[in-house]
């Protein structure tokens, strides 16, 4: 698995109270959680890559649009 989805994928873990033996009660993957912060860091890559000039050139106008159009269609909100 790529580095960088290894790192994700470590934040979407989720664990229940520490029992009398030390261990968490039990641990589940939030698969939710996980999309989401694919979801960003595709935004994220894209935003990194939009260069603003001062004017709203058609490059940055159809980025602003890709990102608009890719949040909602995930439910993610920016």
């Amino acid at each position: 698995m790529n580095e960088q989805i290894e790192k994700l994928a470590e934040q979407c873990y989720e664990t229940g109270p520490i029992g009398k033996d030390g261990w968490p009660e039990y641990s589940k993957f939030n698969y939710k959680k996980f999309a989401e912060l694919i979801v960003r860091q595709c935004v994220l890559e894209i935003k990194m890559t939009m260069v603003r000039d001062g004017y709203d050139t058609k490059h940055y106008l159809q980025s602003l649009k890709h990102i608009d159009h890719i949040c909602k269609h995930f439910g993610v909100e920016e």
